[in-house]
Order: structure tokens, then C-alpha cells, then sequence
């Protein structure tokens, strides 16, 4: 990812790095809701709910036993609709615990992108599902590895429109010829607008490091123009939440610009390594997460570092968070193309809470 005010992190840092690069406008314009008709392809999962879980004991060793539990739901859209996120609780026989769904509409492909992430396992997002709607039925399909085997993955969600829509998950070893159905689960609704699902109790302190960008946001952006030691300004705006029990925070980001677009930020905290992994899904590159930035707060400042590249080049990048305990946080990115022994800010962004 990047954080709250990036964009593709490649178009970012392709365009610090040569000229010519169109430039951005300044002046703020309100989050539309989105012209495509895509925009409204999950409306129907809107809010809480409760959630009743069958899952097949094991797979893929024709295994008949089932097991029955329960859960709860919350969904929200992003990127004016062609986003959304849901935030789980799974009762599990074996024991409680969290997971998200990231899900973003590509119009190049004319496909969503679903990728799911487990809370007891914060280094890894799996691969993405992809598909689309053909009434009330939705079919995605990607591909996996599950205990040393590949597979075809497959999710379907059945009856949407109605009182309880439902979703299964089914696993083929055949290239999609035969299927196991392995997981289903059934949908009660309990609140039209969703609610923060509970907090983990007895979490670390540092689970609340994030605590300072939850809410509202209007964002000013200094970007370095291309080429140059000239900066642009413009707005964007930040809606920021909890999530995976406080382990977890998501960003909706939306940036006022000629050509508007939204983008979604995901941070997840793993407690073993005392750092935080940082995502990014841009609108305008919606067909794949950007690898995570890494890092933690000290005295209040967050330091996140990661591995990319631009134009062919490796860089390092890293996002700086500064005056987390004030009412106007601030941003910096910068990149190294000498493996972080100098650095270059290209983009600097403060926030002030929206009313």
C-alpha cells in the first residue's frame, strides 16, 4: 500500500523519478458517488449482520463431516462504491477469530478483485478471486495453494437481493472439472449502516497506535512536481476505522482531482514481529495490492519502509507519520535509490478533522 494520500505507488514513484508528467490541479471537489454501474454491485451487503457458517471439517479427503457455527459481519463501501470492505468475528469450534474482505472493481477487466485476510496470520493476503454478477448470482475464481496442493478456488454468492443472501466457497484439483464445496455461510441482516465490530480485550498497546486517524479527514497535499523542486497542491479527503479487532485499521481515500478516484488503505498490526504491515489498493490500479510497508511508532512517530521499483529501478520507500497526538497529524513520503542512505521527500500531507 502507500497510506492515506497516494496513489498507484508505481505512478507515484515513476513520476518522481522523470519529467513530463501531467500535473495536478489544485481545488477541492466533494467524493461523487461513482458514474459506473458497478458502483452498486454490493449494495445489497450493506451493514451488519449475523452470520450463520457451515465448513466441511477437511478437504479434499472426501471428507462428510460438517461443522456449524456462528459469527458476525459488517460491511462498508469504498472508493465511492467501487471498493468495500467487510470485517468479520468466526466463531470457530476451535476458537474465535478475525477476518477481512478487500474487494475493488477494475473496469479494464470489467471484474472485482476479492482478497481475503486472516487475522491470525497478518503476513499474508491470499490471492484474489475474480469475477461478477450475472443477476443474483456472483462467481469468482482464482487460484491457490491449500496444504501443498494447488487449486482452483471458487466463490459464489446465491439469492443476494433476498432476506438471506448466502455465500460458498468450493476447492477443484482438477483445473475447475469437478468441485468440493467446503464452506458456506448464510446471511441475517441486524443494521442497515454498519457498526466497528468489538475490540480484542487484552490487546497489546500498540494496537491503539492508529487510534489518532480514526474518523473523518480533510487532507492537503503538497506533491514534488516531476522533475523539478516545484510543489502542487491539491485536497483529498480520509475516512479511517478499526478493524480485525483493533489489529487492523482501514483508509477510504478519495482525491479531488480533474480525473477523481478513490483508493484503500489497509494496515495490520503482527503482534510476534512488533510491527505493522502497511497495504494499498489504488482506484486507478485496482487489479493487485502493492507489497507492505513495514515498520513501528516510536515517541509517536510511525516510520514504514518497504522494497519497490520505478522505472526498472529498485527504490526504497518510506512513509513517515509525525504529530500523531495533535488535532492535525502529518504525513511525509519519501524514496532512496541508495538503499535508504539518503532520502527524498516528494509528497507531505495535513490533516484536519472534518466537521
Amino acid at each position: 500500500m502507500k497510506n492515506t494520500t497516494e496513489f498507484s505507488r508505481r505512478e507515484i514513484l515513476a513520476a518522481t523519478l522523470v519529467t513530463g508528467a501531467a500535473s495536478f490541479i489544485t481545488g477541492a471537489r466533494a467524493a461523487p458517488a461513482s458514474a459506473s454501474p458497478n458502483a452498486h454491485d454490493w449494495d445489497w451487503l450493506l451493514g451488519d449482520w449475523d452470520v450463520s457458517h457451515s465448513r466441511l471439517k477437511d478437504r479434499l479427503v472426501k471428507s462428510t463431516e460438517w461443522q456449524e457455527f456462528k459469527g458476525t459481519s459488517s460491511f462498508w463501501t469504498t472508493m465511492a462504491g467501487l471498493g468495500n470492505v467487510d470485517d468479520n468475528v468466526i466463531e470457530l469450534p476451535a476458537g474465535v477469530y478475525r477476518g477481512l474482505t478487500l474487494r475493488a472493481f477494475d473496469p479494464k477487466t470489467n471484474t472485482w478483485a476479492i482478497w481475503w485476510v486472516d487475522g491470525r496470520n497478518p503476513e499474508h493476503i491470499d490471492p484474489p478471486v475474480r469475477g461478477g454478477f450475472k443477476g443474483d448470482l456472483g462467481e469468482f475464481i482464482g487460484t491457490d495453494v491449500y496444504k501443498g496442493t494447488p487449486v482452483t478456488v471458487r466463490f459464489r454468492w446465491n439469492e443476494v437481493r433476498s432476506k438471506r443472501p448466502w455465500w460458498e466457497q468450493a476447492f477443484s484439483t482438477d483445473g475447475g472439472k469437478t468441485w468440493e464445496i467446503n464452506w458456506r455461510n448464510y446471511f441475517t441482516r441486524t443494521r442497515a449502516t454498519a457498526t466497528e465490530q468489538p475490540r480484542i480485550a487484552g490487546d497489546p498497546p500498540e494496537t491503539r497506535q492508529w487510534d489518532f486517524l480514526a474518523g473523518s479527514w480533510k487532507v492537503h497535499n503538497r506533491r514534488l512536481r516531476p522533475g523539478s523542486k516545484e510543489w502542487q497542491e491539491f485536497d483529498s479527503s480520509l475516512r479511517n476505522w478499526p478493524v480485525l479487532g483493533g489489529r487492523g485499521n482501514v483508509g477510504d481515500n478519495w482525491f479531488n482531482l480533474p480525473d477523481p478516484f478513490g483508493g484503500m488503505s489497509l494496515r495490520v498490526y503482527n503482534d510476534e514481529k512488533k510491527q505493522w504491515l502497511s497495504w494499498w489498493v489504488s482506484g486507478r490500479s485496482p487489479a493487485n495490492i502493492a507489497a507492505p510497508l513495514r515498520g513501528s511508532f516510536v515517541n509517536g512517530t510511525g516510520t514504514l519502509i518497504g522494497d519497490d521499483e520505478a522505472d526498472g529501478k529498485p527504490v526504497k520507500v518510506r512513509s513517515l507519520w509525525t504529530r500523531t497526538d495533535s488535532a492535525s497529524p502529518h504525513w511525509e513520503q519519501a524514496t532512496s535509490m541508495d538503499g535508504g542512505k539518503t532520502w527524498e521527500t516528494n509528497w507531505m500531507a495535513d490533516f484536519e478533522r472534518a466537521k
